[in-house]
């Protein structure tokens, strides 16, 4: 006997769809043929109307994408997490039933831009909320994926923009994951073993690197910069006492007479390659802040900000035709002015005993710096429920995060004081956070009901963030003419 097979059902003879339809028997073989024609248009219509969905989906986020740069507002992405063994970790004074409710999820990415979080209280109706962002990772998307939404900013960055790329999110949520990737405990070295665990961080200077080594030789060169703000207080990662030795010293933050953000005597480091780069970053992480809490052993308790500035030597012959050209370029661009503040007195000294080669001089006005900055940020993670001697540094933390929702609310709002100064984070992050720089706000949150309260305060925060419109980023002008005389 003929059957028809249904995916996941019984097998229905073809008898019997003939006789509950009324078609004769004789005629089996023509209906069974018709009804695979059936069943094939109709699956090659819902691909080609997946495709066309697709399509539109992509045009569809190229216009917004189109409209966030006119109208200056703050990407936003979301990441949940996968569940992790200290998810499960039985509290002491907690019931059994509690203890099985907070285990279960409640954050989901239901599609690639909206998350669902299903809210429930004892004694009242479940309800479902939903947030929408300009991208969503559901907890089984990789480190690969994340940056493939994050790269396109990089090429923004040799284009004349500053970019800043900020994880925000409660303690454990995956932020420090996200933005280095997987960490040896002891040393903080990055696992080089599986480069797809990789996190934003050394992802984005491998891609910066590339993309300069697209550039002309001697075009650009990079100066790192490594901070920390614990406790209201900005320490420099990167200083080094008499004997070399590199210890966190602290630094205060102003306000130049052009209004931008600045940190006096912050150390840089020139890197010429990715390598180099972590080399620094690495030795920052050791000194770094860390302390156990109630989610995992190695908390970070301070804010991080890594900052790549990326100086373009520009001219009005468009980088001169050869290599020689290029070095020669490059060195008497550093005699005219230097990046860091360790090169000043050796300019100084240089370029007063080389100032009467008339040649020199008339290279050096045909040349102009660009500068633009790439800020990568790890914040700490908010926290609540602690006692003793960590009460007092995430009273800091908690203070920081609620100044930076207090400076996008009063940009959102158009207020004529944004209280940059509230927090010693919003006043190093003024220049990027205020609208001079492309923004991107990376949300971690964990799927489970036992963090239901700090997702969705960071669902909120990602929320208010998407509604700041800070007007048109600003371009750096990378077309400099020589001067005219």
């Amino acid at each position: 006997m003929t059957v028809l097979e249904e995916p996941n059902k019984a097998c229905v003879p073809l008898a019997e769809i003939c006789l509950i339809s009324g078609i004769p028997e004789e005629d089996s073989g023509d209906f069974r043929e018709l009804f695979q024609m059936k069943a094939f248009d109709l699956e090659q219509s819902l691909q080609e109307v997946t495709e066309r969905y697709e399509r539109e989906k992509q045009k569809r986020r190229a216009l917004h994408n189109s409209l966030i740069e006119l109208r200056g507002n703050i990407r936003v992405h979301c990441r949940i997490r996968p569940s992790l063994p200290f998810d499960h970790a039985a509290g002491h004074s907690v019931s059994q039933d509690r203890q099985r409710n907070s285990l279960e999820n409640v954050a989901y990415a239901i599609d690639d831009e909206t998350v669902l979080v299903k809210c429930s209280r004892p004694g009242h109706a479940p309800i479902n909320k939903t947030f929408q962002f300009e991208r969503v990772y559901s907890a089984t998307e990789s480190q690969d994926t994340v940056f493939a939404d994050v790269a396109p900013l990089l090429t923004s960055l040799l284009d004349g923009y500053n970019v800043c790329i900020m994880a925000y999110g409660q303690t454990g949520s995956g932020k420090t994951y996200t933005m280095l990737g997987p960490q040896l405990e002891e040393n903080f070295a990055f696992v080089s073993e599986d480069e797809s665990e990789l996190g934003i961080i050394p992802r984005a200077t491998q891609e910066l690197f590339r993309l300069i080594s697209e550039k002309p030789p001697g075009s650009y060169w990079v100066d790192v910069s490594v901070v920390e703000v614990y406790n209201n207080e900005v320490f420099d990662l990167l200083a080094k006492d008499s004997c070399g030795k590199v210890f966190g010293i602290k630094r205060d933050v102003v306000t130049t007479r052009e209004g931008k953000s600045d940190v006096p005597l912050l150390t840089y480091e020139t890197v010429a390659n990715a390598s180099e780069f972590l080399h620094l970053v690495i030795k920052g992480l050791q000194l770094r802040i860390r302390h156990p809490t109630l989610v995992h052993a190695h908390s970070s308790r301070s804010h991080l900000v890594v900052t790549l500035t990326i100086t373009t030597i520009v001219s009005g012959d468009n980088f001169g035709t050869s290599w020689e050209d290029e070095q020669i370029n490059q060195r008497l661009n550093k005699e005219v002015s230097c990046t860091c503040p360790q090169k000043t007195k050796e300019s100084k000294s240089t370029s007063s005993s080389r100032a009467s080669s008339p040649a020199q001089l008339e290279a050096a006005e045909k040349l102009k710096q660009v500068k633009t900055r790439l800020q990568l940020v790890d914040l700490a993670g908010s926290m609540s429920g602690v006692t003793g001697a960590a009460l007092r540094e995430t009273s800091f933390i908690n203070r920081s995060l609620s100044a930076l929702a207090d400076v996008l609310g009063a940009i959102a709002e158009q207020r004529s004081h944004v209280p940059y100064r509230n927090s010693k984070l919003t006043h190093l992050l003024q220049d990027s956070v205020g609208g001079d720089a492309k923004l991107l706000v990376m949300l971690c949150i964990s799927p489970s009901q036992k963090y239901l309260t700090e997702s969705m305060q960071s669902l909120g925060f990602g929320t208010r963030a998407r509604q700041v419109q800070r007007g048109q980023v600003r371009k750096r002008n990378l077309t400099a003419l020589s001067k005219t005389k």
